[in-house]
């Protein structure tokens, strides 16, 4: 065990700050609770039809928009009691233990709970909760399965996305994506990792590491102190329920340790700042290879930048991100023909019954469903720093003005991803990659920084029982 870094130096906050952030924090943890309800209620009392789930897949049970499941009570499965313990396990320990922990071993043991955190969640099913999704015929796996010229993949990709070739037309979630998506399932089948179980374990421990991202581009950035004191509430979140088998905690994961490689290279003295900036752009290019919506993740690549007061990495990163986007243009697929003829295909489909009228705000309240009422409340305070200009004294304020950037400019990233109405539904699972950068600004509430006061102790237990809650009740689909 060894003190806590003397990166961070400790902050001389004004008096009456804490109250005026409690304030704020209580207003947007309201408002939050507030459209979670009206989402959950209105389409049910007012009968209003927002298609959340296609007619193909109609089921006996009441559906619950803005989730993309329905209602389903399980009394006790058996990741039930492995939940519970490890919630306790967090709630007493891990959150005062993570404060003074030698950072290696913060690293190792926040993977871990956070892996076991997942998957004692999805295990509430028992082993189809790892399986069942990457199976469906929807997914990629069955697709992933019948690859076996990846040249010839790429270069009929953009022609296998409309209905109109049907019957040769791909699946839903293979057609909205790009293909590094698919690949990475082809790649799991050749290994002999693609039995449905055996790659919902892969994608489950890929996922589980999008926290430890998180808290290195903290750390690089000289935020170590608050990245410690958020690693409680990123270790054991809510998208915990969602990261199991949903192949966009991959996706997630991708961006994340681009951001954190980015951060370190921005950061980082000598020469090795150089290799560190094309390792996050190739990572980024990545991302951006699996997900249309990845490159709006680029305002955080920028707050990173920001926050580390160095735009040195700018240059190379982005020409490595683009390598990787004009390499598979040359292997046959052009993200910028591509995208497109997926707008088409999401407008010829559900796309056009999901009123927008429910879903531009209905999104919002399934992100708080997976993110936990706390973080919108951190929000609301990360807000009010940024309009407060100065609201600390002394050499703390950089690691505060990294925690506002990082948690707005992903806030920012929300909102446009939102307005474009190419994500009306099943936000839950599309939107995982921004919950982390989301949940760092828990370390701005009320005394969470300092270890102490009811902001931590029953913030965290709400977090802890809200997700609790959310996988006992619901089939959430992920």
């Amino acid at each position: 065990m060894t003190r806590t870094s003397d990166r961070e130096p400790r902050a001389t906050r004004p008096v009456g700050s804490h109250d005026r952030d409690g304030r704020v924090a209580a207003w947007g943890v309201g408002v939050a609770l507030v459209l979670v309800a009206l989402a959950f209620a209105l389409p049910h009392l007012l009968g209003w039809d927002v298609h959340t789930r296609a007619s193909r897949s109609s089921v006996d049970a009441p559906l619950i928009p803005p989730l993309h499941g329905w209602l389903e009570p399980k009394l006790l499965g058996p990741g039930t009691l492995p939940a519970l313990a490890l919630a306790v396990l967090g709630w007493t320990w891990f959150g005062r233990w993570a404060r003074t922990a030698r950072w290696g071993r913060l690293l190792l043991v926040g993977y871990l709970l956070c892996l076991g955190w997942c998957l004692a969640l999805a295990l509430v099913d028992g082993p189809s909760g790892l399986s069942r999704v990457l199976g469906s015929d929807v997914e990629y796996l069955p697709t992933a399965r019948s690859v076996t010229d990846v040249g010839t993949l790429l270069g009929e990709y953009v022609s296998r996305i409309p209905y109109a070739a049907a019957p040769d037309n791909w699946p839903t979630h293979v057609a909205g994506h790009p293909p590094l998506m698919l690949l990475f399932f082809v790649g799991l089948v050749h290994l002999g990792l693609g039995g449905d179980l055996a790659a919902g374990v892969v994608v489950t421990v890929v996922g589980a590491t999008l926290p430890l991202a998180v808290l290195v581009a903290a750390r690089a950035l000289g935020a170590e102190r608050h990245a410690r004191a958020a690693a409680p509430f990123l270790v054991l979140s809510p998208v915990a329920v969602f990261v199991a088998v949903s192949a966009d905690a991959v996706i997630g994961a991708t961006m994340a340790w681009g951001l954190a490689a980015l951060a370190v290279a921005a950061t980082t003295r000598g020469r090795g700042w150089l290799p560190w900036s094309v390792v996050a752009g190739l990572l980024l290019g990545a991302g951006v290879m699996m997900s249309y919506g990845m490159p709006l993740m680029g305002l955080v690549a920028l707050a990173v930048l920001a926050a580390a007061r160095s735009w040195r990495p700018l240059v190379p990163a982005a020409l490595a991100a683009l390598a990787v986007v004009l390499g598979f243009a040359l292997a046959g697929f052009a993200w910028w023909e591509a995208y497109p003829v997926l707008h088409d295909r999401y407008w010829d489909g559900i796309a056009a019954d999901r009123p927008a009228a429910y879903w531009l705000w209905g999104n919002l309240a399934a992100l708080v469903v997976i993110t936990g009422p706390l973080v919108p409340g951190a929000l609301a305070v990360a807000g009010e720093r940024l309009r407060a200009a100065s609201p600390l004294r002394g050499p703390a304020r950089d690691a505060v003005r990294t925690v506002v950037l990082l948690s707005l400019a992903t806030a920012l990233v929300v909102l446009l991803a939102d307005a474009s109405r190419m994500s009306k539904a099943e936000t839950e699972r599309i939107w995982v990659p921004f919950v982390p950068w989301l949940t760092l600004a828990v370390a701005l509430l009320p005394g969470v920084l300092e270890g102490r006061g009811r902001w931590l102790r029953v913030g965290l237990a709400v977090q802890l029982a809200a997700t609790i809650l959310v996988q006992q009740l619901f089939y959430t689909s992920w």
